[in-house]
């Protein structure tokens, strides 16, 4: 085990099988919850059960060997959301074309993790407003989730109200909702999985929603092109989504993928100290913690290409890594278990198929809750980070769209520091990145081909 270098991290093999077992608990609704929503595109729940599963398994040993860092990945929450409702739904685009968007937007990702250009962004990019972002699309995840179980829905007259609480099936979704707050507050490491357990239980029990217990629980994956992977794998349309129309979804999910990927990695580095830099002998730096953030980057980039390629949507680091850097995992390994103990659930995907709609949808409630949280973290005081977070938090879900409440969000960041004269606190980064947003906001209303 010395290639993951276990004694100079201070750590050893039960330690990270015991990390990496509290991120398989912690993560694995992913399965069943990826699938679920991205099934509305017209791809069958098995195609894409099989591919999140091997996207899993795929990045996060990829991270493992390459990165040497207990990082997990998979397909990304709210990004599988805007992927499906907003770019494939909202804007009627095809989702072979969109994958070849993520495709686009992850091999952009790619090349820029070899450059200094997280560097540039980071200095660039006010932290409030990249924890707007979070807060924004987590407004969006919730509200889709409220949506699908039917908690708020559509009104000709009001444009929303809230849903018929006489129906079980939105009932049923509240007390699942209730389950994951509970276990969420309580602090249960695999709270999510566990409570879309006890929800499929009582489901199967009552017949809630036509659900039935699953007569196997284990068979071998179908690869076939008849519902399998097949109907999904390899194909993306790169060619499509090279379009000027398709450019602001890209520039989208480019976004998105960067600032969630930067955060979550930075974030689970702080909580563990797995990317601190070390003196030498002679007082010089070993940055041996910048290679590896920036090889985990890059690892992060490498698996939305592979995802694209085998039929998901942006892949990227998941936060509950930090439940394994807590258990003590601090090298690659624990990761190369995770992708072990996914390998596992391919052949439980009878299971996971059974598993009611209604009990993954209040998992997007309360992602989108957590994600919400950021704005705790915002300094309201200053007039730019409040016009900036109101714009960015309140467009993304009344226009459906990540997009247009980024571009709301630093066109209106810009434009109040402009007018308050405060030059100063203008990069010409953010600048940059204005015009860019500028141009995305302008090209999503235009009609190009």
């Amino acid at each position: 085990m010395d290639f993951f270098k276990l004694k100079e991290n201070n750590t050893n093999v039960k330690t990270e099988f015991n990390a990496a077992l509290a991120i398989f608990l912690s993560m694995i609704y992913i399965i069943p919850t990826n699938a679920f929503i991205v099934h509305n595109v017209g791809i069958s729940i098995e195609a894409l059960m099989i591919a999140t599963t091997l996207v899993t398994i795929i990045a996060t040993a990829f991270t493992g060997l390459f990165a040497n860092t207990p990082v997990a990945m998979s397909t990304g929450m709210g990004l599988n959301v805007y992927f499906t409702f907003s770019m494939c739904i909202g804007q009627n685009i095809p989702w072979q074309t969109a994958l070849g968007a993520v495709f686009i937007s992850g091999f952009i990702f790619l090349v820029l993790s070899f450059t200094n250009f997280r560097i540039f962004i980071l200095q660039s990019i006010p932290e409030d407003f990249r924890r707007a972002i979070s807060a924004g699309i987590g407004c969006f995840i919730a509200f889709m989730g409220m949506n699908q179980s039917k908690i708020v829905q559509g009104d000709s007259v009001t444009l929303i109200k809230i849903g018929n609480f006489a129906d079980p099936n939105v009932l049923f979704c509240l007390f699942v909702l209730f389950l994951i707050l509970c276990f969420w507050v309580w602090k249960v490491k695999a709270g999510f999985i566990l409570a879309v357990l006890i929800g499929s239980v009582v489901a199967w029990t009552f017949n809630i929603g036509g659900a039935t217990l699953p007569k196997e629980f284990v068979a071998m994956p179908n690869f076939s092109s008849n519902g399998g992977l097949m109907e999904i794998f390899a194909k993306l349309n790169i060619m499509d989504a090279l379009s000027l129309s398709i450019m602001p979804a890209v520039m989208t999910l480019f976004v998105t993928q960067l600032f969630d990927s930067i955060g979550t990695i930075t974030g689970i580095g702080i909580r563990g100290g797995i990317f601190k830099n070390k003196k030498r002998i002679d007082g010089s730096v070993d940055k041996v913690g910048d290679k590896k953030i920036g090889r985990t980057l890059i690892a992060d980039a490498a698996g939305t290409c592979a995802g694209a390629i085998i039929g998901t949507s942006t892949a990227t680091a998941f936060v509950e890594s930090t439940a394994g850097v807590e258990a003590g995992g601090k090298t690659g390994l624990t990761s190369v278990f995770v992708a072990l103990l996914f390998c596992l659930c391919i052949f439980f995907l009878p299971f996971f198929k059974a598993i009611p709609a209604n009990t993954i949808y209040p998992i997007l409630i309360m992602v989108g809750i957590l994600m919400f949280m950021e704005v705790s973290n915002i300094d309201f005081k200053d007039p730019a980070n409040s016009v900036a977070t109101f714009f960015t938090v309140i467009m993304m879900p009344f226009t459906y769209s990540i997009t247009t409440g980024i571009a709301f969000g630093f066109i209106s960041y810009v434009l109040v520091r402009l007018l308050r004269k405060e030059f100063n606190k203008l990069s010409g980064g953010i600048i940059i990145i204005s015009i860019i947003c500028m141009a995305v906001f302008l090209l999503q209303f235009m009609k190009f081909n």
